[in-house]
């Protein structure tokens, strides 16, 4: 789950983590009353969830009370294109105004899970302001990674190695040590999957803030954090993982054509993969899990059908907790409920495969069957071809 910066800013500062003083907008009006109080200039943000807001227009300074109401006038209401909201872009609702200041030095604080140790790992680097991507691909050397062990928590050192590795000033290091143990209790205490801050400046007047603020949770621990779930904007959300979020499935929509139904995320990885090798494009992730009943099966045809880009269905099954049967009765009865216009491929193995068949077969419902993955990825890449 991710929340907006304003929202993760919040979060930060019940951490004792340091941000500029600032608060969100939903109308000009509103963010001429918030720039008076904390007295121009400011900055005013737009507040979606996506990267690259300052490339595509949506981050401007307001040097008076009156430019300000002005430039929230433009953003409020703005379809904000930037590289990680594709071409369709993302309407702006709400602005965070906030303090403007002179920087004199940008960097980069963050920490995710590295799940090929099994520990958070916080990163740190002098080249603030970049994507950390091309600041790995371009210098890796000036990334900085200190991996925490879960049961100690991070310990004084690591913090201190990090602060001294940044090149800060001897006067910066007590306050940027505090800095980043309290970034890393929030990521604990929060149950964060990313806690990023790029950039992490210094000012002018000697003082380390978190200029912006990225939070993502692990929403298998939201049932823990009512507080963070009150947060989630579904203006950000897509409408149909909305939808399947309903029904406790595991949708991601895509950009592709051919729309997948497979229980195990791995085996729904390979699937896509497969799909892509075949020469055509996935239209979603869809795990229906290895325990899904035939309603949880119908929801979640009817939720991939509902993507007017899917021009073809594959559905690959292994019957294993979810047998082919249950399966196959679930397909039948979303098909026979919801229009289906589009060809589908069905592979399944496992569990009661025969009787699976045998009731997709008596159907009388129009199902291309194949024999392994390889075979019906080549029939449903086929199918969108119109072949």
């Amino acid at each position: 789950m991710k929340v907006h910066e304003y929202q993760g800013k919040e979060i930060l500062k019940q951490f004792g983590v340091a941000v500029p003083k600032g608060r969100v907008a939903f109308t000009a009006r509103e963010a001429r009353e918030i720039a008076q109080e904390i007295g121009c200039p400011v900055v005013i943000k737009a507040q979606i969830h996506a990267g690259g807001r300052g490339k595509g227009g949506g981050i401007k300074l307001a040097n008076s009370l009156d430019e300000t109401e002005k430039i929230a006038s433009k953003v409020l209401g703005m379809t904000l294109v930037t590289h990680q909201t594709g071409p369709e872009g993302r309407i702006v609702r709400k602005v965070l105004v906030e303090e403007a200041m002179k920087i004199i030095k940008e960097l980069y604080l963050g920490i995710i899970i590295d799940r090929s140790c099994g520990r958070p790992v916080i990163m740190a680097s002098e080249a603030g302001g970049m994507e950390i991507e091309e600041v790995a691909a371009q210098s890796p050397e000036k990334i900085l990674k200190e991996f925490i062990d879960p049961a100690l928590g991070i310990q004084p050192f690591q913090s201190r190695k990090l602060a001294f590795g940044l090149n800060l000033d001897k006067g910066l290091i007590s306050t940027s040590t505090k800095f980043i143990t309290n970034l890393y209790k929030a990521f604990v205490e929060k149950d964060c999957s990313l806690a990023e801050i790029n950039p992490l400046v210094v000012t002018e007047d000697g003082r380390i803030l978190a200029l912006d603020a990225k939070l993502n949770f692990d929403d298998n621990a939201l049932y823990r954090h009512s507080e963070v779930v009150e947060l989630r904007d579904l203006d950000e959300e897509e409408p149909l993982e909305i939808e399947a979020s309903k029904y406790k499935l595991n949708y991601i929509k895509l950009d592709g054509s051919v729309g997948c139904l497979v229980n195990g995320a791995g085996l729904a990885m390979a699937t896509m993969d497969i799909i892509k090798h075949a020469g055509s494009e996935p239209a979603n992730f869809l795990d229906v899990g290895g325990g899904a009943s035939a309603e949880m099966v119908e929801n979640a045809f009817r939720i991939l059908l509902s993507d007017k880009h899917v021009k073809a269905v594959l559905i690959n099954i292994f019957g294993g907790i979810l047998r082919c049967d249950i399966l196959a009765q679930g397909i039948v009865e979303a098909a026979k409920k919801v229009a289906v216009k589009v060809p589908m491929v069905i592979r399944m193995e496992g569990t009661n495969v025969d009787k699976g068949k045998e009731i997709l077969n008596q159907s009388g419902l129009n199902f291309t069957v194949a024999n392994g993955m390889k075979e019906a990825a080549e029939k449903v890449v086929a199918a969108v071809a119109g072949r």
